[in-house]
């Protein structure tokens, strides 16, 4: 397979050392962040932090229709602006509330497009738009990023542009990695001075995701999946791609294009917190959004269906499913989902087998408050949209779980959303499996709730390559883009050492109250319940505390954190506050205080790793006290541990 990639040497600009002759600053409404830009045989940025240098002369620019966006331009014209308001999400994934405060640079040129340069108090973000008649090909963009010293990444490699982007994060310095090597996004580079910047991108729409490749020096380039011209099936989820373009997408010349996030903190907590992709993206195109619920879900596909103390034979059956829509209602879950087998094959969602009948499961499913979820293919969707989704809303189904895309190319991209917009006109949400990261379809379309592209709970069932190092490390990196569908909640729990892998009857690494502080942690508005309903039954006190658990917020703190290491995160819903905690393979105590409480007395239900975790991950402490604005609070770890509280009035 043949990928279009653009390496870019500054020999006229770089080499002579002179600033361009035309230079524009911005900087961040607090002024902490400034970025420069030279026009003049390329256009060309560079970034400081305070008075550290985080990125050095670095190029941007469009390939279009065969000629360069960007080289040897013509600037007309030079705008300034600022912006401070507040953005209400549909779907509170953070907060009910987002302040969106930056200072803008549209610089305007002669041969038809813009380059717009956005800062924050916590980023950058530039992108292109055009104003031409018509449709364009887009043959490549160039988004050249040249740091200024040789800064550690943690860099999600993937081996092929056809992926289900659920990466390890590799920690290299730049230079150690070969030139080729290549990533998905988010990408996490850590610079001097406690400096992070995050890379992602955001307002994807009609067009490829963004891959940085590396260079084998201090700068990566941007990479992009070619539009595929030829394929064919590869078995009932793959394609094998047989002849592509030499062009990355055609689409509108009347347009913007997806915008490049670089968001910057020096403290490792405000990097959780960013919520740059939220407010660089389109903002939401629905009418009518009352009817997106996020919440809970009991699950089918980790725990294999496999219930027992039972008088049934479990499997891919109403029997069975019945008993997830009992369990669910008797703990308060409002969805059920059915996983692959559900269908009589997995190319015909248009019938169920012959084990299942989903009308049935509806009926009996509303009789309890608790509503179901179905799974599907890519390719059928693909291929039989209307019919589909048409019989999934006939069934009365709340949503769609739709699998296995493995691309990020223009035509993938466009696929995710029509699958939205067709999903939203008949009330339908949307959760994506081997799918590329949020990039803010999400905030166009509310009803597209969650995405998975994370190495998730999933690795303990299928090759255990995970543990809780990866658990914290997402937080700083995958979920900078967004919602992650991790899908937690193992009930069976094992230190390293005594992880075996299992299909049948998994279990993860790390202590059970590490598993249930994820559920505080992760962003995730439709949040798995991943074991066995009999598991949860037969552990009534973990599961009684995370069904008290929301899934959208009105408020998030993270009160501590440390990249790599841990993360204390506190969020509100209304006037309760729920904290969780999780750190790696070091055992700690954490101090925090509870300032960020109103006045008066308030209750705090705790769940934290009990005496005996360093041995027995599945131990732990249950307990309440009364805190105020006053307490301060000890949180203790085991290695692999966590600590989770609900706060009430």
């Amino acid at each position: 397979m043949k990928f279009i990639k653009f390496f870019v040497l500054f020999v006229g600009l770089l080499m002579c050392g002179r600033l361009q002759a035309d230079t524009l600053s911005i900087s961040s409404p607090n002024g902490r962040i400034v970025v420069e830009v030279g026009i003049e045989k390329s256009i060309v940025w560079h970034a400081n932090v305070g008075e550290t240098q985080i990125l050095d002369w670095s190029e941007l620019a469009l390939k279009v229709d065969g000629k360069w966006l960007g080289h040897n331009a013509s600037l007309r014209s030079v705008n300034r602006s600022s912006v401070d308001r507040i953005e209400k999400p549909v779907v509170a994934v953070k907060s009910s509330t987002i302040r969106n405060h930056f200072n803008q640079l549209d610089l305007n040129f002669k041969e038809g497009f813009s380059v717009v340069f956005r800062v924050f108090d916590n980023g950058i973000a530039y992108h292109f738009t055009t104003n031409r008649k018509g449709d364009i090909q887009v043959d490549n963009e160039i988004v050249n990023l040249h740091f200024n010293k040789d800064y550690k990444v943690l860099f999600p490699e993937e081996e092929s542009l056809q992926s289900h982007f659920e990466r390890l994060y590799i920690e290299q310095p730049l230079t150690h990695l070969d030139s080729g090597r290549f990533c998905s996004l988010p990408a996490l580079i850590k610079a001097e001075n406690n400096i992070k910047i995050g890379i992602t991108e955001a307002d994807l729409f009609d067009y490829p995701c963004l891959f940085l490749e590396s260079t084998g020096n201090k700068k990566l380039i941007s990479k992009f999946p070619p539009v595929i011209l030829e394929s064919k099936k590869d078995g009932d989820r793959a394609i094998e791609i047989l002849k592509e373009s030499e062009y990355i997408a055609k689409t509108s010349g009347k347009r913007s294009f997806p915008w490049r996030v670089f968001m910057i903190s020096e403290h490792d907590a405000e990097l959780v917190e960013n919520q740059m992709v939220y407010l660089l993206s389109r903002k939401n195109e629905l009418a009518e959004t009352s009817w997106i619920k996020p919440g809970l879900v009991a699950w089918d596909w980790w725990n294999d269906n496999n219930v027992y103390e039972v008088d049934f034979k479990s499997g891919l059956n109403n029997r069975t499913y019945k008993y997830f829509i009992d369990f669910a209602a008797d703990y308060g879950i409002p969805y059920v989902m059915l996983d692959e087998g559900w269908s009589k094959t997995t190319t015909n969602v248009l019938e169920p087998n012959p084990e299942i009948d989903v009308e049935e499961l509806v009926a009996y499913g509303k009789q309890k408050g608790v509503r179901l979820i179905l799974w599907t293919l890519w390719g059928p969707l693909d291929e039989d949209m209307s019919a589909i989704l048409d019989k999934f809303q006939k069934w009365g189904v709340a949503g769609v779980k739709v699998d296995f895309m493995t691309r990020a190319d223009q035509y993938m991209v466009r696929f995710y959303e029509r699958v939205a917009e067709a999903c939203a006109k008949r009330q339908l949400f949307v959760d994506y499996h081997g799918a590329f990261k949020p990039s803010g379809l999400h905030v166009a379309y509310p009803n597209v709730l969650n995405y998975e592209g994370v190495k998730g709970l999933e690795s303990y069932k299928l090759n255990g390559l995970i543990d809780p190092n990866h658990e914290v490390q997402i937080c700083f990196t995958r979920m900078l883009a967004g919602p992650l569908d991790y899908t937690p909640g193992a009930m069976r729990n094992v230190h390293e050492e005594d992880f075996v892998k299992s299909y049948h009857n998994p279990m993860s690494k790390g202590t059970r109250c590490h598993q249930l502080a994820m559920y505080v942690i992760y962003d995730a508005p439709l949040q798995m319940l991943a074991d066995s309903p009999t598991r949860y039954y037969a552990n009534d006190e973990s599961t009684r505390f995370i069904s008290q658990m929301k899934t959208v917020w009105d408020d998030t703190k993270v009160l501590d954190a440390k990249v790599d290491e841990y993360i204390v995160m506190a969020r509100r819903s209304g006037e309760d506050w729920y904290i969780g905690a999780i750190t790696n393979s070091d055992a700690r105590n954490l101090n925090i205080d509870l300032s960020f409480l109103n006045e008066g007395t308030y209750r705090m239900e705790v769940m934290e790793d009990g005496i005996n975790a360093s041995k027995a991950a599945m131990d732990f402490s249950h307990f309440t006290q009364s805190v105020s604005v006053d307490s301060k609070v000890e949180i203790k770890m085991a290695s692999g541990g966590g600590w989770a509280a609900v706060i009430k009035k």
